[in-house]
């Protein structure tokens, strides 16, 4: 977990993010970190229960819709609480995503456990927009 090469693999080589938690709110993280990741070329996937369009682009209740409706979902990134970030990874796990991220604060050891077992990267309690600079990509 936390391999610096699998937290610049994902940053490089990635290309679709669903971020779960991205409401409408410009003051929470997600918002913030998801206009970063736009700006380097991902493509965003808003997953909130109410939210209906972030940064332009549609969102969704749940993975499973936003997985159906697009196709595969590379990386989830986890704006939720460590209490409930535990079903969104195994939603993760059940549409097949390669990886879960779990931000800053966001920690789950059995979660992570049991996505490395499905074959998924994981990285947590870490940041792309910190880890960004720190791995001089793009």
């Amino acid at each position: 977990m936390n391999e610096p090469e699998n937290i610049q693999h994902l940053l490089t080589d990635t290309t679709t993010w669903a971020v779960v938690g991205l409401g409408t709110n410009p003051d929470r993280p997600a918002f913030g970190v998801s206009r970063l990741l736009q700006s380097k070329g991902k493509r965003i996937v808003p997953v909130h229960p109410v939210a209906t369009e972030v940064h332009g682009q549609p969102a969704f209740d749940s993975l499973t819709a936003a997985s159906q409706t697009i196709g595969h979902i590379e990386v989830v990134d986890c704006f939720v609480n460590s209490d409930r970030v535990g079903a969104v990874v195994d939603e993760a796990i059940a549409i097949g995503a390669d990886a879960v991220w779990l931000q800053l604060g966001v920690i789950d050891q059995l979660a992570a456990e049991r996505a490395a077992e499905a074959g998924l990267i994981v990285v947590m309690d870490r940041c792309p927009a910190i880890e960004w600079p720190r791995l001089s990509v793009g």
